[in-house]
């Protein structure tokens, strides 16, 4: 008797079997991969709040966050060393001897403020006395003061950017370092490549074929590094032949000279500095180049005093690399430090907690604690996030401004009367965990007055917040602002 061939045993149905078999397959990979690179969240988040995010998505929706965790989940970066927190790489040797010429210079222990002994430890540098800081209100002041210096080079230029683009402003940059390269003057340029992404390969090859060596920071770089996209170079740095150095809040981009019609005026602030502590600006920018090149340029590192001025300088690089939050505890501390007066101004306002918890109580003690932030930011999360976080400074006592005439971009702040910072730091999670960035802290009593100057001014170009208007936000508002704060570690 013939048998009748069932369903089961059809080649269709064996197909479908298979096909099941493998997605099944598919899918239990994905889970297991979402555990196991959970196991890998816990132990690398930095807060708690990332990691139940991260433990939570991972094993509820693998498919997505797995991926995405690898490219943007980790916030530490693999393989950087940084030469002052080790003692064991070529690196640290070279340049233990080279930076020996700052010595004379190290701040007296007689002259020792106790609150600044931390931040030495925390940058593993000394603040170094005979600096002469000068402060660079906006893109135009800062960019001729930058141009001239390059001009001005014998030996070398170094050059580090976020942001590098290929416009006006742009291309005047390109010509002044193919022109200086041209004239036998080494220039060594660093750019990220995420943050210039949209530079053009002419733009570089142009650089390369005068002479000029070019390279990206290489973010990727490194067997632990392959897949993320989340970590930034964030530093703007130039130096001329190891003397003059310029640091701050500006990009080459014809947008920070207020060209762009939609950000408007560019409200921006940027350091020049004569001295001593350039070398240390120096040994931030050689770290980076180490980590991009694998090599050490030949530059110039006896340190020279200023022909005027006496200020001490610290120069704090920070990034994901450190062994500390650096970014993070150094706001906090110079916060917790204040007796009379903190007052910060950034572009981004996403700060974490302990940040908010040192103006909350710096508030409550009678400092007067004061938060310059712009009107509208480029990122509408950003500025719906803030609105989470204001209440509950404004009822402790801080002032927030909000910058009306432009676009406000600086990243500065000021202790009592005697310490002020410029530098790249944004009060949000990404400058501190994920982005290397650098701070230049300055005590002079001089440069101190003329930074409080220009926060007055900018005080006076902006409306101050109250709780009033928070009240009368409209509830869908304030439902998108809780939302977007919940988004704050990854803003």
């Amino acid at each position: 008797m013939q048998r009748t061939t069932s369903d089961s045993d059809s080649p269709s149905h064996s197909r479908l079997s298979k096909k099941r078999r493998l997605l099944l397959l598919f899918l239990a990979l994905f889970h297991l991969s979402g555990l196991l690179s959970s196991v890998d969240a816990l132990m690398s988040s930095r807060t708690a709040q990332g990691s139940i995010a991260w433990l939570v998505s991972l094993n509820t929706m693998p498919y997505v966050a797995v991926p995405a965790y690898w490219i943007f989940g980790r916030s530490r970066f693999q393989g950087y060393v940084i030469s002052r927190q080790s003692t064991d790489n070529e690196l640290a040797a070279k340049h233990q001897l080279k930076t020996s010429s700052v010595d004379p210079f190290i701040r007296d222990e007689t002259l020792a403020i106790s609150q600044l002994d931390a931040v030495e430890r925390l940058a593993k540098m000394p603040f170094l006395t005979g600096n002469q800081p000068e402060l660079l209100i906006d893109g135009s002041q800062s960019f001729a003061s930058i141009f001239a210096g390059i001009r001005a080079a014998e030996e070398y230029v170094l050059v580090q950017f976020y942001i590098v683009r290929d416009d006006e402003l742009g291309r005047q940059l390109q010509q002044l370092l193919i022109d200086k390269a041209r004239a036998g003057v080494k220039v060594y340029f660093l750019y990220d490549e995420i943050g210039s992404y949209r530079l053009p390969h002419q733009y570089i090859r142009a650089l390369r074929t005068a002479g000029v060596d070019i390279r990206p920071f290489q973010s990727t770089k490194g067997p632990g590094n392959r897949f993320q996209l989340n970590f930034r170079n964030h530093r703007k740095i130039v130096i001329a032949d190891g003397q003059f150095g310029w640091l701050g809040g500006l990009n080459v981009g014809d947008e920070y000279l207020g060209q762009d019609p939609r950000y408007g005026a560019w409200r921006d602030t940027h350091l020049k500095l004569t001295g001593p502590a350039v070398q240390a600006l120096q040994l931030s920018f050689v770290e980076d180049w180490f980590w991009s090149t694998d090599s050490l340029p030949a530059l110039q590192w006896q340190a020279q005093a200023a022909a005027s001025g006496d200020a001490a300088v610290l120069i704090l690089p920070s990034g994901p690399a450190d062994r500390f939050e650096t970014a993070s505890l150094l706001i906090q501390h110079a916060i917790h430090s204040a007796k009379q007066r903190f007052w910060i101004s950034s572009p981004y306002f996403v700060p974490d907690e302990g940040t908010l918890a040192a103006l909350k109580l710096a508030a409550l003690r009678g400092v007067d604690v004061r938060v310059l932030i712009p009107e509208r930011t480029d990122n509408v999360l950003v500025t719906h996030a803030a609105y989470a976080f204001i209440g509950p400074l404004l009822d402790a006592g801080v002032s927030i401004y909000r910058y009306q005439q432009g676009f406000l971009h600086a990243k500065s702040f000021i202790v009592d009367q005697q310490l002020a910072a410029v530098g790249t730091i944004n009060l949000d999670n990404r400058s501190f965990r994920l982005n290397f960035e650098i701070t230049a802290l300055v005590l002079d009593d001089a440069f101190v007055q003329n930074l409080a100057v220009q926060f007055q001014h900018d005080f006076a170009r902006s409306r101050q917040m109250n709780l009033t208007e928070l009240q009368a936000q409209p509830w869908w508002h304030r439902v998108f602002a809780r939302a977007a704060h919940l988004l704050a570690p990854i803003l």
